[in-house]
């Protein structure tokens, strides 16, 4: 492990939450950095990737236009900015860093321990 997640909880549906990543200096700007979520019974898959200076970020269509993800590479540290949550939203979120901008949570090299998000309705 090398990254360290934060700020995770338990909100109500349509509320907001803001997620926090920090890493070692060595990887900003070096490295691309995504964010990953695991819910119950269920593989992890893709939430978000943005690229080594923050200048181009993707979402999966589940997140699009709710999510926002941003790096302050001075500041070593990501963020996911989530609105408008809903139950299906429910997962341990990882962020992970990565030498190249991909989806493929296998060509990330680095991981957080995770943050837990709980959306109640």
């Amino acid at each position: 492990e090398e990254m360290v997640e934060s700020g995770g909880g338990s909100v109500q549906a349509g509320d907001s939450l803001t997620l926090s990543c920090t890493g070692p200096e060595r990887l900003f700007p070096a490295y691309a950095m995504g964010w990953f979520r695991q819910a119950p019974g269920k593989g992890r898959e893709f939430v978000g990737r943005i690229s080594w200076t923050g200048g181009s970020t993707d979402y999966a269509d589940s997140v699009k236009d709710r999510f926002t993800m941003s790096r302050d590479n001075s500041k070593h540290i990501i963020t996911l900015q989530m609105t408008d949550l809903k139950p299906e939203d429910t997962a341990v979120y990882y962020c992970a860093a990565g030498r190249f901008l991909r989806v493929d949570q296998t060509d990330y090299d680095y991981w957080g321990q995770g943050t837990q998000v709980t959306v109640s309705s």
